[in-house]
């Protein structure tokens, strides 16, 4: 439970319990359900901000694929409650599903303190609540292969039962045998009804025919259901029985003293096993809330400290909205904003038009905000309520002997009672259920009640008091909500600042109300009422088509913003080839003069000379370099300015015919080459040795030997060969290291990584298996500081969870 908890006894009727329901379908353990049934909103600004800082950090955690299995997860606390019972044996399946738990939540441990590298939140309420988890390891080991899943002791849960099943076992075969042997001896005289050993009370015995019974000395142990055969222990394997049924005996006094001490055991770690438990509930709690988040794009609400204030943009009810989404419908957002002065807001409008649905959708996300619930909205901003008092629905009580006005007066005397400057108040149909004049005046009685208070306060109502009071009164925010006079149907859109027309008598007209009755009724309006229903006809009629310029101009903007995005990018991709373009160009020249550079240094035989030249060409090199670089950059400088100012001398010497077998010395090599195949005009493919590479035409410093030049001369001029080892393609995309120690499976996976890279393959899976974990948690440390690999994650249930790892690699 929350400390300092919201007084919200309005909270059914605003419908919070069903919330809860909705969350509870996002928990799938008893332990998860549990924790959500007693989610309640807070007044502690620091537990709230706490609760939604775990949920966005779990929400982001999902994102990058994080995972976590919580089905199946018991709440055990009464269990170790139990344990602390003097001379109290647990159950072996109740022992279980502790040691469950207890395994779930040193997984989770490990999780915690290696979180997804990719996340892009700090990682810190998380890892501050997952601290209550301790080490495990030694408490587990303890439990570690000794109960089978169905519930019942392994024979290693100690050496003495081993023994006593062994003997057991042992006992068994033999009375089988002794059995078996006298069965055969009485399957001559037909004494038997079969050769059949079966068990009874614990005791082997056969089935004899009862006509025959005599024939056979020996215990009889019960009959068929046809009392055609009775089971009969023969004398001589009486003995053999007692002893079966004395080592049956000592088995259950070992498990009865293994249970004893596994009991005490948890007892020992009661505390930390509750806190883990705990902790565990909550993080389900949290996992609930960030898909519930995920899927009705919720935020986290802002609680302004300096000021109230009240703003909701575009949020939405998420009961109606999950409603409307089984049936295929769309929900209608509403905006809110009360702050400063402006603290109370009164809605009118036409029935059915939405009133009441922002009266709840307000309440519920207030609800729902203090309770670090994510609220269904694109921006959301709330003071910390002290209390949600809500005056919504049809109150009349047959028992109570109230009317719907009566049972009205006395909920909202009861909120006038209690709101402070703190509260956040919501009342519907303010007004109604009483004669109309008098309705009016008490309504406005009531809002200025409130306004003076200095509460939060949303008022819905068809009076047209209300409507002139939300005009004229400084605080207080008049809004209408929408209706198609076209087609009679409400549009649900909430307009902040207006009034809005009931519309009752145009709505009648519309639906072929006799005219004379509608005349009528116009006829008897007031003066006051007609002229202003007159007026906000008009207003609303304005308003509409002011709409629809803004939609106008709105589009007009978007594609003007689209073509001047359009034009930009244009103007990048031509800025960007002319860049490329001089850099290819700068390229050439250097690669050129480099090539003549060492041809000169190879020309002189004088090894003093040839340094000397050699020192020279490099520093010459090295101006160029920079004086290509600062020519460069001041020409990228004058582009972007529209002063294009390039060097059109500075062109890399190009050889111009080239034909294919001819043999051409590479300047980026400094090695011959036989041309075996022209690209097109200015890209060949050049062998050199067992080596074939695509090259550029400016990359060719001259042609050696022309096609038909002497054999001899053409193998002096292709000097050296190079060759090239092909890596092997068969490369796999798994690994099993199952069975491995640390620095086996690292050695391994290791050489594995590297031929997966080398072979280009971009995703890798790593088998580990769960175990207790070292293995996973060793290699998952490993991978993630290994320079090929860009990303590491657990794989979906399905696909090996917890016992493989998805490994990216770097393309």
């Amino acid at each position: 439970m929350p400390p300092q908890p919201l007084s919200h006894a309005s909270a059914p009727v605003l419908e919070f319990e069903a919330l809860r329901d909705l969350l509870r379908g996002y928990a799938s353990s008893p332990l998860g359900q549990g924790r959500i049934a007693a989610l309640a909103p807070s007044t502690d600004t620091g537990w709230i901000e706490t609760q939604q800082q775990l949920t966005t950090e779990i929400h982001e955690f999902l994102r990058v694929g994080g995972r976590f299995d919580f089905a199946g997860l018991l709440d055990i606390s009464k269990l170790v409650d139990k344990s602390r019972i003097a001379g109290a044996a647990l159950e072996t399946a109740e022992i279980r599903d502790v040691v469950l738990v207890m395994d779930r939540a040193a997984e989770w441990r490990e999780i915690a303190l290696s979180p997804p590298a990719a996340m892009r939140v700090e990682w810190s309420a998380v890892a501050a609540l997952s601290a209550a988890i301790a080490d495990l390891t030694e408490f587990l080991r303890a439990f570690r292969n000794k109960i089978l899943p169905d519930g019942t002791l392994d024979d290693r849960a100690s050496p003495e039962l081993a023994r006593i099943r062994r003997e057991i076992e042992k006992q068994k075969r033999a009375i089988q045998e002794s059995l078996r042997g006298y069965l055969r001896r009485l399957a001559e005289g037909g004494t038997v009804q079969d050769e059949l050993v079966t068990i009874r009370g614990e005791r082997f015995v056969i089935p004899v025919k009862i006509e025959q019974k005599r024939r056979v000395q020996g215990v009889v142990h019960g009959a068929s259901s046809s009392g055609q055969t009775v089971f009969v222990e023969p004398l001589e394997t009486i003995e053999q029985n007692n002893e079966l049924v004395r080592l049956l005996d000592e088995e259950q006094a070992e498990i009865h003293r293994i249970l004893l001490e596994m009991t005490r055991r948890i007892s020992e770690h009661a505390d930390t096993i509750l806190a883990a438990v705990d902790t565990l509930a909550e993080l389900e709690l949290q996992f609930a809330k960030a898909r519930f988040a995920e899927d009705y794009n919720c935020v986290a609400a802002g609680f302004g400290r300096a000021e109230a204030r009240l703003i909701l943009h575009h949020a939405r009810h998420p009961l109606l909205e999950r409603n409307l989404k089984t049936k295929g419908g769309r929900i209608v957002p509403t905006s809110i904003e009360l702050e400063g002065e402006r603290r109370e807001l009164v809605i009118t409008g036409p029935n059915t038009g939405g009133k009441t649905v922002a009266l709840k959708t307000v309440g519920l996300l207030a609800l729902m905000a203090q309770s670090g619930v994510p609220v269904p909205a694109d921006r959301a901003e709330l003071p910390v309520f002290d209390a949600v008092l809500a005056d919504i629905g049809d109150y009349q009580s047959i028992e109570q002997n109230l009317s719907t006005f009566s049972a009205h007066v006395t909920n909202i005397d009861f909120i006038s009672r209690t709101a402070t400057p703190r509260s956040l108040v919501l009342l519907d149909e303010l007004g109604a259920a009483t004669d109309p004049e008098e309705g009016a005046a008490l309504a406005v009685a009531i809002a200025e009640h409130f306004r003076r208070t200095g509460c939060m306060c949303v008022i819905s109502t068809h009076h047209t008091s209300l409507k002139v009071y939300g005009a004229n009164t400084p605080g207080v925010v008049n809004a209408a909500v929408g209706f198609d006079e076209a087609t009679l149907q409400p549009t649900y859109e909430l307009r902040i600042g207006v009034p809005g027309a009931s519309a009752g008598i145009n709505i009648a007209q519309r639906l072929g109300l006799n005219p004379a009755i509608i005349e009528s009724a116009r006829s008897r309006l007031g003066t006051q009422a007609r002229d202003v229903g007159q007026f906000l006809d008009r207003l609303h009629a304005e308003l509409r088509t002011v709409e629809g310029d803004r939609l106008r101009l709105q589009t007009r903007e978007t594609e003007l913003e689209r073509e001047k995005t359009r034009l930009a990018a244009e103007g990048r991709k031509e800025q960007q080839a002319k860049v490329k373009e001089m850099e290819k160009k700068l390229e050439s020249v250097l690669r050129d003069f480099e090539y003549h550079a060492r041809e000169a240094v190879n020309a002189i035989q004088d090894r003093a000379a040839a340094q000397k030249v050699s020192k020279d060409a490099e520093r010459r090199i090295a101006k160029l370099r920079r004086e290509f670089r600062e020519q460069f950059d001041s020409t990228v400088v004058a582009h972007s300015t529209g002063a294009d100012r390039g060097d059109p001398h500075a062109q890399p010497q190009v050889v111009k015919h080239v034909s294919e077998g001819d043999t051409v010395k590479l300047k980026s090599v400094g090695r011959p080459g036989v041309v075996t195949r022209r690209v097109d005009d200015n890209h060949f493919e050049v062998e050199i040795g067992a080596m074939k590479m695509k090259i550029a035409r400016d990359d060719i410093a001259e042609v050696v030997i022309r096609t038909g030049d002497s054999p001899v001369k053409a193998a002096r001029a292709r000097g050296i060969s190079v060759s090239l080892e092909q890596e092997d393609a068969s490369v796999p995309s798994e690994i099993n290291v199952i069975g491995r120690t640390v620095d086996e499976a690292t050695t391994e996976v290791e050489k594995f990584v590297d031929r997966a890279f080398l072979a280009g393959l971009s995703r890798v899976r790593v088998v580990h298996g769960s175990g207790m974990g070292i293995l996973r948690k060793a290699l998952r440390q490993y991978l993630q500081k290994h320079p090929h690999v860009a990303a590491v994650s657990e794989p979906p249930q399905n696909e090996g969870g917890g016992g493989a790892t998805v490994v990216e690699l770097r393309v």
